[in-house]
């Protein structure tokens, strides 16, 4: 049996690195790419340190662990339990409203709350641009009702384009009410800007002149519009009284709400859009142009207007109806029959008298509806009301009555049972004056021009469009011959209640005379007897101050609208210049 014993054996063979490796050589190898070196092993020494390290530092963390889990587990779960995760609403911004030249009339104030609260920089402007409802909480304080909704006027009319769109925000508070965290998961978007047509600082001047001849001649209510007769873009429009709206927001002052509820001068609203009044003789211009153009009057033809007609009653021999003027005119063609408002000329076109055919009243109805009478006009405003033309089947179905020629003679000059608003009367007025466009009126500005044509001649416009102007010059309307402007117009008194003892006054026209860029209607409602004339003196009032402030409307050279700077809302403060096209 052969013992072997275990050796340690040594290799001792020479690697050729090692026999070439020496001084002479050294300097050829690149040592910071270990070139030139021999390999060591790692030592056992540093394994042992490394694994003692990690066995340390997975015993800290298994440590805590153990005491967030055991010792601090449940303090921790009653915090967590404590916590809230909440939803909130960003409240949208309601888009703001301008005039044609940039000035806020309707802008946003935002509340500690985070809600905003309309604001109206134009009080007087309330029964026209309306009131928003606001957000509602309900006894625990939660949201129910969470936008502002548009209740009357151009609010309610443009509500979808002015309301935004509420946002989201998530806040998580703790037991005591601190916020630990919070943010916007949906931010909210505003709504858009409704540019108007109006001017402005017109429509103040406008209001002022309507309130102030209304109050000192005691009449009940007013109402005015200023027209563009080549757009049909409403540059004022007046309904007087009004209530602030900046009050029905608030929903305060509970007394003056109370009041408005039951004021017998209807300040909730709309004169001149939705309120009707008997035209009175303002409709004279119309009945001439249709008479014209059928041919049963030239612009020669004269009626002697003796102050009364009166003709036989069918039905009670040796009895006669008599029919009265305003008073005796003598001698009338229909130029003067306008300026001077001769009620027997009219009279006498409408019904015939005499050797003098009438138009009738189915001619008469014919005339009245091709400019625009009897129908809704289009303005972009709430509940427009569309007035009356009085026709035989109407009376039938009104009064079961039959109709007579007396009826025809006062249709023919809008008494009887005829209605209009001064919005038909100004748009009316406006198709005489640009040679007949019967334009669809607009309150919103840069919007396509829509009209249809009044089937008048030219000739029969352009006769009437003299005696409106000689109406100025020398006749009813001379309140309005005013050396900076030149104007055409026509005066109109309707009386009204069960014994005729009020009067409404109308003024209706247009400027400048010769190129015509602006109708306008004016009534005062229920004034005193013989007060009749008063509505020119509105318009006197307005021009004389435009002209004072260098106005473009009365030849001026026209002043900037001063930048909105007024403003205690959210909304970016607009600019812009006057300028007329």
């Amino acid at each position: 049996m052969k013992w072997f014993s275990k050796r340690k054996r040594y290799d001792y063979e020479i690697a050729p690195d090692e026999i070439f490796l020496d001084a002479t050589n050294l300097s050829s190898f690149d040592e910071a790419q270990f070139e030139g070196r021999l390999e060591r092993p790692i030592s056992r020494r540093t394994f042992i340190w490394l694994f003692v390290a990690l066995g340390i530092l997975c015993v800290v963390l298994i440590a805590r662990a153990a005491d967030l889990e055991l010792f601090q587990g449940a303090a921790f779960a009653t915090e967590s339990a404590h916590n809230s995760l909440r939803s909130s609403i960003l409240f949208a911004p309601r888009g703001v409203i301008t005039d044609r030249y940039g000035k806020i009339v309707a802008e946003n104030i935002t509340l500690k709350d985070g809600r905003n609260r309309r604001h109206y920089t134009l009080p007087a402007f309330g029964s026209i641009i309306g009131y928003v409802s606001s957000p509602k909480k309900d006894v625990s304080g939660n949201y129910y009702d969470t936008k502002e909704v548009g209740l009357a006027g151009l609010e309610y009319q443009y509500n979808k384009l002015l309301t935004g769109k509420n946002g989201t925000m998530l806040t998580e508070t703790d037991a005591l009410g601190r916020v630990r965290s919070q943010g916007a998961i949906m931010p909210p978007q505003q709504g858009r800007t409704l540019k108007l047509s109006i001017d402005a600082n017109l429509e103040s001047l406008f209001a002022k002149a309507i309130a102030n001849v209304a109050d000192r001649e005691h009449f009940v209510a007013g109402a005015g519009v200023i027209m563009d007769v080549k757009t049909g873009e409403i540059r004022a429009i007046v309904s007087y009284p009004s209530y602030n709206p900046n009050v029905m927001v608030n929903g305060s002052p509970a007394n003056v709400i109370a009041k408005y509820s039951v004021d017998t001068r209807h300040p909730f609203l709309d004169h001149a859009a939705q309120g009707v009044y008997t035209p009175g003789s303002i409709v004279k211009p119309f009945i001439a142009t249709g008479a014209l153009t059928d041919g049963v009057i030239t612009p020669t033809t004269i009626i002697d207007d003796k102050g009364r007609i009166s003709i036989d009653d069918p039905y009670h021999k040796g009895r006669k109806f008599v029919y009265t003027g305003w008073r005796a005119l003598g001698l009338m063609d229909v130029r003067h029959a306008i300026a001077w408002s001769s009620d027997i000329f009219f009279y006498t076109v409408g019904g015939g008298f005499g050797k003098q055919k009438g138009l009738g009243i189915d001619r008469l109805d014919y005339w009245y509806r091709q400019f625009g009478f009897g129908a809704l006009t289009g303005i972009d405003l709430p509940r427009e009301a569309k007035g009356l033309i009085p026709s035989p089947a109407w009376k039938k179905a009104t009064y079961n009555r039959q109709w007579y020629l007396g009826n025809t003679y006062f249709t023919s000059i809008g008494q009887y049972s005829m209605q209009v608003t001064p919005v038909q009367m100004a748009r009316a007025t406006a198709a005489l004056a640009n040679g007949g466009k019967l334009l669809t009126p607009r309150m919103r500005t840069n919007q396509p021009v829509v009209f249809t044509h009044v089937p008048v001649s030219s000739a029969s416009m352009e006769v009437a469009r003299q005696g409106m102007r000689l109406s100025v010059t020398s006749a009813l309307a001379h309140a309005l011959n005013l050396p900076y402007v030149t104007v055409a117009a026509k005066t109109g008194t309707a009386q009204v209640g069960i014994n005729n003892q009020y009067d409404n006054a109308w003024v209706e026209g247009f400027f400048p005379y010769k190129n015509p860029k602006y109708s306008f209607a004016v009534v005062l409602e229920r004034g005193p007897s013989g007060a009749g004339e008063q509505a020119v003196n509105v318009m006197h009032d307005l021009f004389v101050s435009l002209h004072n402030s260098n106005s473009l409307y009365t030849g001026g050279t026209g002043t900037p609208i001063s930048t909105y700077a007024g403003g205690t809302g959210t909304s970016t403060p607009l600019t812009s210049t006057t300028t007329l096209p």
